[in-house]
């Protein structure tokens, strides 16, 4: 069995296919899923997902640094209340920095990394004070992310970087204080090896996997819409990689998000 730790459900929830989706998820061996929620929007309907289907999906919510806009601070007073909800979210994210879209405007792009790390601070602080897991979005930002993190309080232990594509300095750098890395079906492309060797500077103590779907799907089905009955083929390809077998591989990225989620 494998739990994809980090995936994106609104829009099969919308089309009217979640039910369609999860039975393709368990019969590929995927039991549970973790949502990510990234603003207003899709925080409703990841708790009545996990309403719907207990046990089985779960749910973090956070404001996603590309939807920090003019009423981020808003978004941020709605997010707290999130958080008193029954099923409520396990994690607060996915939150971080975004920087590979900047606009070409000095101004615009100074404003937009202000406002950026102010809801990321805000929501580290509510982490910290929740004591709950942080899921991390770090694009073109990895460093700022990690010194936002050292200077917020929050137990590493508590942090993971979803959608890891930095290099094995950088998965030790995280390792080193607590933290650790998941991974998306990118780890199987062709051109990925820098992750594939973060990946394996990590170890299987830490290691977790994530579809991040819809988008990112591995290189055996690239081009599709991803979705979380493909995290198997990342999971053949990932055991492989570590050279054990898939079964021994599932059973121990399991645990380990169980153990980070205490799902």
């Amino acid at each position: 069995m494998l739990i994809d730790c980090h995936c994106h459900l609104d829009t099969f929830f919308k089309h009217g296919e979640i039910d369609a989706v999860l039975e393709r998820a368990a019969a590929a061996g995927i039991q549970e899923l973790i949502c990510a929620g990234t603003d207003v929007n899709d925080w409703e309907i990841y708790r009545e997902l996990a309403g719907t289907f207990p046990e089985k999906i779960f749910y973090a919510a956070g404001l996603h640094p590309e939807n920090v806009g003019d009423d981020w601070e808003d978004q941020l007073a709605l997010l707290t209340q999130c958080f008193e909800n029954v099923p409520a979210p396990i994690a607060v994210g996915e939150i971080g920095l975004d920087e590979h879209r900047l606009p070409e405007d000095a101004d615009a792009a100074k404003l937009i990394r202000a406002r950026q790390a102010e809801a990321f601070a805000r929501q580290l602080e509510l982490a910290r004070l929740l004591d709950l897991p942080v899921i991390v979005h770090a694009r073109n930002a990895f460093q700022k992310c990690v010194e936002a993190i050292d200077a917020s309080g929050v137990d590493w232990q508590k942090v993971v970087f979803h959608c890891f594509s930095e290099n094995a300095d950088a998965v030790r750098l995280l390792n080193e204080r607590g933290g650790r890395a998941s991974f998306t079906g990118t780890i199987t492309y062709k051109n990925a090896q820098k992750t594939r060797d973060a990946a394996l500077a990590q170890g299987l103590e830490r290691i977790m996997l994530e579809t991040d779907c819809p988008y990112l799907a591995p290189q055996k089905l690239r081009g599709k819409q991803n979705e979380p009955a493909f995290l198997l083929h990342t999971a053949e390809f990932v055991a492989a990689l570590f050279g054990i077998s898939r079964e021994k591989f599932e059973a121990i990225s399991t645990e380990n998000v169980r153990a980070f989620f205490q799902v």
